[in-house]
């Protein structure tokens, strides 16, 4: 069955619970009243529960597509959309045998060595693109010439993630991205619905 990924143009990923869950969800809501196509419920110092909290709740309020960080098993808990997986996390391949078939799966890609995982998903998130600090292991940038490449390598919908500006939002969608991946620019400021506004005027 074909996926309608539309929902890959402006991802917003979230931070933390700083605001408890209400603030977070509330700022989740702003976020897609600008114009974030869905949500990546990223959340690492939070516990099992609440991210199954967090991602129920805005399944059930948002009206975009949810994905969860890492865990699938969390996001079929949830009622999420589906799940954005790195290397280090259950691979595609063996996700592919437990999951219903319309779930999405993400993969990221930011080396070569990781192909052969992320040619499995649904989509690929490749990054990081530049320089960012909301993710200590993402490794050095990657810019967007090498993005196009790794992109080319892998015939699925690829979506730029990493310390992206809405500058940077635009070079990468000329470069062929099918989307972008925020967190800080979006889920950092004081009004997330003009941050993502600002994006979508960008792409």
């Amino acid at each position: 069955m074909a996926k309608d990924l539309a929902f890959l143009r402006l991802m917003a990923i979230t931070d933390n619970l700083r605001d408890g869950t209400d603030g977070l969800i509330a700022r989740a809501g702003a976020a897609v009243r600008g114009g974030a196509t869905s949500i990546q419920v990223r959340l690492k110092e939070a516990t099992p529960r609440e991210i199954v909290e967090v991602a129920k709740r805005m399944v059930e309020t948002l009206g975009v597509p949810i994905i969860v960080n890492d865990r699938a098993d969390l996001a079929l808990a949830a009622g999420a959309a589906g799940v954005h997986v790195g290397p280090e996390d259950v691979q595609v391949r063996a996700l592919r045998r437990v999951v219903p078939p319309s779930f999405i799966i993400g993969a990221s890609f930011g080396l070569d060595a990781e192909f052969e995982n992320a040619r499995l998903a649904d989509y690929v998130g490749i990054g990081p693109v530049s320089a960012t600090t909301s993710k200590a292991d993402a490794g050095d940038a990657i810019g967007i010439g090498e993005f196009k490449r790794l992109a080319s390598r892998v015939p699925l919908p690829a979506v730029g993630v990493g310390g992206i500006t809405p500058q940077i939002a635009a070079q990468l969608i000329a470069a062929g991205a099918a989307g972008i991946a925020v967190m800080s620019a979006i889920f950092s400021v004081s009004d997330s619905e003009r941050a993502s506004s600002s994006f979508v005027s960008a792409i």
